[in-house]
């Protein structure tokens, strides 16, 4: 059960809504990014680095710290908000975002960015590497954990599933997989390109407790996790059901914001958006 107060939920909500219009500063300074997919998940990491992770800010490489391992790479443009506002790098730096030159490329690099545990974005292999991590865990006699984000379009990958039988078959419960599933990919709907449906149903064919959770609750993804790490007999898969472009009107629910440009006036759009967003996702959580 969770056990988040709701002036924890408060602080997250407000912590989400700073973290998704530093996004759209960061798309607007790089000139395109792949807005959709980091709106999408911002909420579930924000979640982890800001209540469930056990991280070091004056450490990102800390050995004894959570791993985290963002399969769905092109959502950097999201992640690194993260770990500007964690202090890991310079805000400033957000301005050179995929810019020649930059550190920053779209697809983060753990050998230039600090506290991005594994270099993503060839999809299909990041779950591996968190097996990986997982593995090294038990073999090393740590304790942390592991946490992968997939997208659900990524899920189209062979490899993914050839990760997700071995951490069936191996009861990795020190691993935890999620899905920022939401609906949409690069060229389409996901139903529309490669069916996924019955999506939960196969993690479980492959030996997981696979659980459908609102990925844009925190109170319902705390809960979800803290039941997974409670759970010793199975592997977790949490299938996180949200809404690509979450927030921005104009991009909410539409693929083709999976990558895109926008100018100061789509900007503002944007920020105006996520204000009314915002202020909805309070008012229903002070009403609650």
């Amino acid at each position: 059960m969770s056990t988040l107060s709701k002036e924890q939920l408060i602080s997250l909500e407000n912590k989400a809504h700073a973290l998704r219009n530093t996004i759209v500063d960061t798309v607007l300074h790089a000139g395109s990014g792949h807005l959709g997919g980091a709106l999408s998940m911002i909420d579930a990491v924000t979640l982890l680095y800001y209540r469930r992770m056990n991280i070091n800010r004056q450490d990102p490489g800390w050995p004894d710290r959570d791993r985290f391992i963002m399969s769905k790479g092109h959502a950097g443009i999201g992640f690194v908000s993260v770990l500007a506002d964690l202090g890991y790098i310079q805000p400033e730096d957000l301005k050179t975002f995929n810019l020649t030159g930059s550190k920053l490329g779209i697809h983060l690099d753990a050998t230039k960015v600090p506290g991005v545990d594994a270099s993503t974005g060839s999809l299909g292999h990041g779950l591996s590497i968190a097996l990986g991590l997982a593995i090294a865990a038990q073999m090393t006699g740590r304790d942390y954990l592991t946490y992968c984000l997939l997208g659900d379009g990524e899920c189209n990958e062979g490899a993914v599933w050839e990760a997700a039988m071995a951490i069936g078959n191996r009861n990795q419960n020190n691993l935890i997989t999620m899905v920022d599933r939401n609906h949409a990919m690069l060229d389409g709907n996901t139903e529309d390109v490669m069916k996924l449906e019955p999506f939960q149903d196969k993690w479980a064919a492959f030996g997981f407790y696979a659980q459908t959770v609102n990925g844009h609750d925190f109170a319902a993804m705390d809960r979800a996790i803290e039941e997974a790490l409670a759970r010793k007999d199975k592997p977790t898969c949490l299938i996180l059901d949200t809404v690509k472009g979450a927030g921005v009107d104009f991009a909410a629910g539409d693929y083709r914001w999976h990558y895109g440009a926008i100018n100061q006036e789509l900007a503002q759009q944007a920020h105006e958006s996520l204000e009314r967003y915002h202020q909805k996702r309070i008012a229903a959580l002070k009403g609650a």
